[in-house]
């Protein structure tokens, strides 16, 4: 057996003495570090310059008490989707809602409304962009550039079965010449 070149040393058995000190010092860090807090962080920029300011001048409606032209019957209508964005222009984000009757089972068709604030400050439908009775779903949803983009997923015929889209259909919703305009992509194809 060959012996170390470097002799034992006393000092690296621990003892005790040892792991209190070692306690004592992250108790001790933990304490400090519990004292220096940074500043909180905020998801807003700042506002420089009037453009800015009229941009965030009003938030966006929301969808909480809002009575959307859906009949549920005994089931109450759910917020499944929801995308905001100025969609006329004036500088006031609006509240784009897919919404559907909370069934209990099955797959139901959803509505596409459009939110603005009322001059009270309440949140208002202005206007159905999907209507529920056209039977289709809606898979995403999003504003871009002052438009609505959406995925419907629809049904050829009345023979395909209610869980099982098959066919898909991306549109695009744009405010022009004071109502929103549809306009569809290449075709719908079919899943």
């Amino acid at each position: 057996m060959q012996q170390s070149a470097v002799p034992e040393l006393a000092h690296t058995q621990t003892r005790p003495i040892h792991w209190v000190a070692t306690a004592t010092a992250v108790a001790g860090v933990m304490a400090l570090s519990s004292l220096l807090q940074p500043n909180s962080a905020t998801a807003a920029q700042p506002a420089t310059g009037p453009e800015t300011k009229a941009a965030h001048a009003a938030a966006a409606p929301g969808t909480a008490g809002v009575d959307f032209p859906l009949t549920c019957g005994p089931v109450k209508a759910v917020v499944r989707k929801k995308a905001t964005g100025d969609l006329d222009g004036d500088g006031n984000p609006e509240t784009v809602a897919v919404v559907h009757c909370d069934a209990p089972m099955g797959t139901p068709p959803d509505g596409v409304y459009v939110l603005t604030r009322a001059k009270d400050g309440r949140a208002r439908v202005v206007a159905t962009l999907a209507d529920p009775k056209a039977g289709d779903t809606v898979s995403d949803v999003v504003v871009r550039r002052g438009a609505v983009f959406a995925t419907l997923l629809g049904y050829s015929s009345r023979d395909v079965p209610r869980c099982c889209p098959d066919v898909t259909d991306h549109v695009k919703w744009q405010w022009k010449n004071g109502s929103f305009e549809r306009s569809t992509s290449a075709g719908a194809h079919r899943v």
